[in-house]
């Protein structure tokens, strides 16, 4: 059923020693984000894409600072197969989802049971998927 809500829109937030290397990859702020609202959830980091429905995610909690190697560009974590997108070090949202999606790879596999994205407001982010959590 259509939700009344607007789609909130959080920037990643690029640390300027990484831009240009992402850039290459075909991530820039025009081609990354994270967006919120009624139809579910979208991650936008380049040509990556991650979708999934509002009812699909189930957590959302702040972490970081990260390393740089670990936390910048596209990565697939070897300890629990969650997905981060990253383009700065500082601070970013766990995701977590009830049924894993996919992302990393063209196609329905592998899925990732999380998605870590490094937007701008990290804060902001967690509280409106909690918010909208606590409303169900």
């Amino acid at each position: 059923m259509p939700r009344d809500e607007p789609t909130l829109r959080f920037p990643f937030r690029f640390d300027p020693a990484f831009r240009l290397p992402l850039a290459l990859l075909g991530i820039r702020p025009a081609t990354a984000w994270v967006e919120w609202g009624p139809d579910g959830l979208l991650v936008r980091f380049g040509p990556w894409l991650l979708r999934t429905s509002r009812d699909n995610v189930t957590g959302a909690e702040l972490s970081g600072p990260y390393r740089w190697w670990r936390a910048i560009g596209p990565h697939l974590s070897l300890a629990d197969g969650g997905v981060t997108f990253g383009a700065g070090v500082a601070a970013g949202v766990c995701l977590r989802f009830a049924e894993p999606v996919p992302a990393l790879a063209p196609g329905p596999w592998p899925r990732h049971p999380a998605v870590t994205v490094t937007v701008a407001d990290p804060a902001a982010l967690r509280d409106a998927v909690t918010a909208d959590a606590a409303d169900l």
